[in-house]
């Protein structure tokens, strides 16, 4: 099977050696996106439940660039500054799926790219 490189400019650019997405048959392998907005270059995001949104709009850029939406996504991985943001970001993550949640875990971590409080990645197939 070919690879195949997703990367859109509705979403924030890669800050090292990676890309948005990597394709490989019927599987998406999306990178760890944080609150950057890719229209500014900048975390606007005030708090967690800011942030939380702007990472799902992120990926949704993401998953739209290969031709999916989050009823594709099979796994997620969250990583969380602290283990207190826990509820306020399962919130938010909650509500951008219909039903059939995707496996996951979420951990904390000690510390995530520019100081943010959340960073989640995917994975999705068809």
């Amino acid at each position: 099977m070919e690879k195949k490189i997703i990367n859109t400019s509705n979403a924030p650019a890669p800050i090292g050696p990676y890309n948005q997405a990597v394709q490989i048959g019927g599987l998406l392998f999306i990178s760890g996106q944080i609150a950057i907005n890719p229209a500014t270059g900048n975390i606007e995001a005030i708090d967690v439940i800011g942030e939380t949104h702007q990472v799902m709009h992120n990926l949704k850029a993401v998953l739209a660039e290969a031709g999916m939406d989050f009823s594709h996504v099979v796994k997620t991985t969250i990583f969380l500054s602290d283990m207190s943001l826990f509820a306020a970001v399962n919130e938010v993550y909650g509500k951008y799926f219909q039903n059939d949640f995707p496996a996951r875990e979420t951990v904390a971590v000690k510390g995530l790219p520019k100081n943010v409080n959340v960073e989640i990645s995917m994975i999705a197939g068809r």
